[in-house]
């Protein structure tokens, strides 16, 4: 059972100030020389609305279909176009950087995430107040929480089985999505998890919206495709499609929002005196890094996820400016001796496998 007992804050050594005021003053400069604001536009509204409506045909779709293939096929559209969703909107809006109202962001989530599953305030503290944080800080960081099944840092124990976690690494990445959505937000909104204080809502409104919005996507999900569909596609077919069409997503998610932290294969335990040796600008050049999109578009489609190390040092802005931000950081480090790189995403994924397996090794 995850441990409840409160973590006392961590606190970061002082750092330069000039790093800081650097990255501030080339944003702020981007920002004024184009009349711009760090928030969604129109063309993010209208990205968000395309997906919506993709969303909306492939589910309708599904629902009208009589082979179990195509079923499988427009459903599994469904399920993906939602995560697509999560990514380019969920993910923005958790960091209020969607619209300029926080409660605004807060309702968008709630509904936006219904179709994938995934309580949006639990994730919201589990990677927006947790994970950026004290992202790759063992004990702090949810998103390396031992889970008995991948040796994720070196702090952690090994198991013998793991000496194969770099080949079997892609099944547990697309378990995820099922974990989280009925099992691991139960118990953040059960507070049998440290998530539960940071939650918006707590007591009877708490679980009402809760409730609401798992009663929400269980209908969506399941119960109107058994209700809707022939007999010929069977409640297990549907329940089936249903899980795979998850683990699919919820791999690619992964993979693009975890990986790079793995790929960096830098990790910390929390210092006894609740004070890390080094600045949060060095945490962050440490622990992450952005990775080039190919073809470039991709990159627009995948929310930004590609340049992650940008999204931890811009978190509050909008995704449609990380490749701006992208540059200005390349020249920023690179004037005060930070490492910065952005990989393509062959050499990042063979980082990824690499740091999988020396974990796993004796």
């Amino acid at each position: 059972m995850p441990d409840t007992t409160p973590l006392p804050p961590l606190s970061f050594k002082q750092e330069k100030s000039d790093i800081h005021q650097a990255l501030m003053r080339a944003s702020q400069a981007y920002l004024a020389e184009r009349h711009d604001h760090r928030f969604a536009d129109r063309g993010m509204i209208a990205k968000l609305l395309a997906l919506i409506l993709l969303c909306a045909i492939c589910y309708t779709a599904s629902l009208q279909q009589h082979s179990l293939w195509a079923y499988f096929a427009w459903y599994s559209g469904f399920i993906f176009s939602a995560m697509m969703l999560t990514v380019n909107v969920v993910h923005d809006a958790s960091h209020n950087a969607f619209f300029k109202r926080a409660g605004l962001n807060h309702w968008l989530n709630f509904f936006v995430s219904m179709p994938i599953g995934l309580d949006a305030d639990c994730w919201r503290v589990r990677h927006v107040i947790f994970h950026h944080a004290y992202n790759n800080i063992q004990g702090y960081d949810p998103d390396i929480e031992p889970n008995g099944v991948l040796r994720q840092t070196p702090f952690q124990q090994r198991k013998a089985f793991m000496r194969w976690q770099s080949y079997y690494w892609p099944l547990v990445a697309a378990l995820t999505f099922p974990y989280y959505i009925w099992l691991f937000d139960w118990l953040d909104r059960a507070g049998k998890t440290r998530m539960t204080p940071k939650m918006m809502h707590h007591g009877v409104k708490g679980w009402g919206l809760f409730l609401l919005s798992k009663l929400m996507h269980f209908t969506l999900a399941l119960v109107l495709p058994v209700w809707l569909l022939p007999p010929s596609i069977s409640f297990g077919a549907i329940l089936l499609t249903y899980l795979f069409s998850q683990m699919l997503s919820s791999l690619v998610f992964v993979m693009l929002i975890v990986g790079t932290h793995w790929a960096k294969a830098k990790f910390y335990q929390a210092p006894a005196e609740r004070r890390v040796v080094h600045g949060w600008y060095h945490h962050v050049f440490s622990t992450t890094f952005d990775w080039l999109a190919s073809p470039a578009w991709l990159g627009y489609w995948l929310g930004g996820a590609n340049l992650h190390l940008t999204h931890h040092l811009f978190p509050h802005w909008s995704h449609r400016h990380y490749p701006a931000l992208a540059k200005i950081i390349a020249e920023v480090a690179a004037q005060h001796g930070l490492d910065y790189r952005c990989l393509d995403m062959k050499t990042l994924l063979a980082m990824q496998q690499r740091f999988l397996a020396e974990m796993g090794k004796r």
